[in-house]
């Protein structure tokens, strides 16, 4: 595993739908879920949006996900999508840790809402105390994705 060190920034915020986008206001992430699951990836236990976590001046490559799904049709608004999911888990304090995913829709199958370089997506419960500038442990199998500069 790799460990390290980032910093949660605000996102885009259409992934939880807290952005005001009218297409998606229960968020894109609610009507990606169910896809998921017909795929064989069950995220119904995590939350429906996603951590960014700043990792900068370090980037990443995912090189060996868990699940990557190519193709993916979950809205009548947006093209269809490739989704690659890696093992994540990440900790406040370095004690308590929680199991989650990287949430990576590939760049180029992705219409809109890039993210920065440096910035890797998450797919977590509900974390009591995380909140925008929240120092975090990010912990990565180096396997499924390598960080660079």
């Amino acid at each position: 595993m790799a460990v390290i060190k980032g910093r949660v920034v605000k996102g885009h915020q259409v992934a939880s739908g807290q952005g005001g986008d009218p297409r998606y206001p229960q968020g894109t992430i609610a009507l990606q879920v169910p896809k998921f699951f017909e795929l064989g990836l069950d995220l119904l236990g995590l939350h429906r949006g996603t951590i960014n976590v700043l990792i900068a001046p370090l980037d990443f490559k995912v090189i060996n996900p868990v699940f990557a799904f190519n193709e993916v049709r979950w809205s009548d608004d947006q093209p269809a999508e490739n989704f690659s999911f890696c093992d994540a888990r990440i900790s406040l304090d370095g004690e308590k840790w929680y199991k989650g995913y990287v949430y990576y829709p590939h760049p180029e199958t992705k219409p809109e809402h890039f993210q920065r370089p440096g910035v890797i997506e998450l797919i977590m419960p509900l974390i009591e105390g995380l909140g925008y500038d929240s120092e975090i442990f990010l912990d990565v199998p180096e396997d499924q994705v390598v960080f660079f500069k």
